[in-house]
């Protein structure tokens, strides 16, 4: 049941000096700038570190620093800051942080305080994790996976207080995200104002719960292995470690199962794909409705599509371990579920397509990155279907072919998100626009860029260039062409690297120096936009909640004054939702 709160004495708690408004903040908005911030800081560490990756793979042994052993950490660190300290952060820490409360009439998180606590402890994991890289051995090499035993014996890079660090590190990011998570969750369930229905929700904010509950159910299957691994590392206790030889010597380990880790690891790991993506389709929904001046279709469908997929990631976690030797009847179930996973999805896809049709399409910004995240999507996950078969698995898993596949679906469709979304928000963050020159040069740079970088890797997998290798000459199996390809994927990843500090520099420049916005820049029918002042201030609404009579869609509404109908608009004005049984 939602909440409708019309007290204008919430204000009591509004901060009073520069640092409770910018420091230790309690406002949802200033704290998801805080988590934006920091994601996208460690982002860039994450970009230097690929590219360094790819001038030793596109040129070997010409960069005389990056030998074996640094290689390697920069694999893992590059690895695990994309897919945790970034794009989780981004969507659960940022854009849930700052949309929820707004998309659902609230003024604030429900536990402002416990909020604030969150992005500290988060920065604390950031902070712990970077500290690796100064320790003695320097942070782990061993794999964004961290698989036992090799990630804790000797002859594996970082092996001392680099992977230390790592799990601490991860340890303190699932506390951030847990405080996070139940503020999202019950703000959601508790704090919506009058008028605004589960039903009547953006699916933005549906895609941002269902990834929360799926983070709170998920992440302690990594919290309990990753304290496992560290007791194995620090105490000798031999959760994963079997009884094993280390440079010829007794470890002292007995009776572990490596195999155990890489359960709880993937059973944290499938989730945490969709922990991504579900913020990313809601997201997507409500920047297609938006630029295509169309209701969504199938709302409904959308709803359930995103709870059932959350459902369902819980399921397929061990097509990951297809070549670690399971038994072939759970790798047919495993098949098996992960192609019905593909159902909802699928379902998801038509309906923005169904959007589009006949939409009244305007090919803002936003809109180019939410095209290219369709095109991105379908092609990534089609080649997903092929490393859901157990028989095309095995071949392939060990291939360039993975690599593309990964990057395709969980690297560069949620990051075009993350662009779209950015500009799409950011007249309401910032009270100005992004440069949309420097935008549109950036989405094309991005988009092209990233399709010479990634579709060339489907044919390296095929060929069979294996990933994981440090250096790939003196392999007879691996013609001449294939090192070329590799000197031009290089070549153009560095370049595609360098454009994203363009983007770097489009926020901050627009920031302080772009052009204003109107409170509504885009005709945007969803509750965010209707703050009585932009950007919104402490409380978001004044002394009044709003009072919603509609969904979140009413767009070209026939007979209507204008080509939208806001959510919080009277009543008479019509564009109620359709009706369903």
């Amino acid at each position: 049941m939602a909440i409708a709160d019309t007290d204008s004495g919430l204000h009591d708690d509004a901060p009073r000096s520069f640092i409770t408004r910018y420091v230790w903040s309690q406002d949802h908005k200033v704290i998801a700038v805080q988590y934006g911030g920091t994601a996208i800081v460690v982002g860039l560490v994450g970009l230097v570190l690929s590219n360094l990756m790819r001038l030793q793979i596109g040129f070997p042994g010409v960069f005389a620093f990056i030998d074996a052993e640094r290689y390697y950490q920069y694999v893992t660190m590059h690895g695990m800051i994309m897919v945790i300290y970034l794009l989780t952060a981004l969507f659960l820490g940022g854009f849930g942080n700052y949309l929820i409360p707004l998309m659902c009439g609230a003024r604030d998180m429900v536990f402002p305080y416990m909020n604030m606590l969150s992005f500290w402890v988060y920065l604390l994991s950031v902070v712990v994790l970077m500290a690796s890289f100064f320790v003695p051995g320097g942070p782990t090499g061993a794999g964004w996976t961290l698989y036992p035993p090799q990630a804790i014996l000797a002859g594996t890079p970082g092996h001392e207080w680099g992977i230390i660090l790592m799990l601490v590190s991860l340890l303190i990011f699932i506390v951030a995200t847990t405080m996070g998570g139940l503020n999202y969750v019950t703000t959601v369930l508790q704090a919506r104002c009058r008028g605004m229905t589960l039903m009547r929700m953006p699916l933005s904010v549906w895609g941002i719960f269902t990834a929360t509950v799926l983070a709170l159910l998920a992440f302690p299957a990594l919290f309990v292995s990753g304290v496992m691994m560290l007791l194995d590392k620090t105490l000798g206790t031999s959760f994963f470690m079997p009884a094993v030889l280390s440079m010829g010597q007794a470890t002292g380990y007995k009776g572990g199962s490596p195999l155990l880790f890489q359960h709880l690891f993937w059973f944290f790991g499938h989730p945490e794909v969709y922990i991504v993506a579900l913020p990313a389709f809601g997201i997507v929904s409500d920047l297609i409705s938006v630029h295509a001046r169309k209701a969504i279709f199938g709302y409904r469908q959308m709803v359930w599509a995103i709870v059932v997929i959350g459902g369902l990631s819980f399921i397929v976690w061990a097509h990951h371990m297809f070549v670690s030797g399971m038994n072939p009847w759970f790798g047919f179930f495993f098949a098996i579920s992960t192609l019905i996973i593909a159902v909802p999805t699928a379902i998801k896809v038509y309906n923005w397509v169904l959007t589009l049709w006949r939409g009244d399409i305007h090919l803002t910004v936003p809109m180019l990155f939410t095209l290219a995240f369709l095109l991105t999507f379908l092609s990534g996950g089609l080649t997903g279907l092929f490393l859901g078969n157990v028989s095309v698995d095995i071949p392939l898993s060990g291939t360039y072919f993975v690599v593309a596949h990964f990057h395709m679906v969980m690297g560069v469709a949620p990051l075009l998100v993350v662009f779209g979304a950015i500009t799409h928000w950011f007249p309401k963050i910032t009270g100005r626009m992004l440069d949309e020159r420097l935008g549109r040069f950036h989405f094309w740079v991005t988009f092209l860029g990233t399709y010479l970088i990634y579709f060339p890797m489907h044919y390296l997998g095929i060929m069979g260039m294996p990933r994981r290798y440090y250096n790939y000459e003196g392999y007879q199996f691996i013609p001449a062409s294939a090192h070329q390809l590799n000197e031009f994927i290089t070549i153009v990843a560095l370049f595609v690297g360098a454009v994203q500090l363009l983007f770097v520099f489009n926020l901050v420049w627009s920031a302080l120096r772009g052009r204003k916005a109107d409170p509504n820049p885009w005709r945007a029918a969803s509750l965010e936009w209707a703050t009585p002042h932009t950007p919104p201030e402490h409380g978001n609404w004044g002394a009044k909640l709003p009072e919603v009579h509609r969904w979140a869609y009413a767009y070209s509404v026939p007979g209507a004054t204008r080509d939208y109908i806001a959510q919080d608009a009277p009543a008479g004005d019509g564009g109620q939702e359709p009706q369903h049984g």
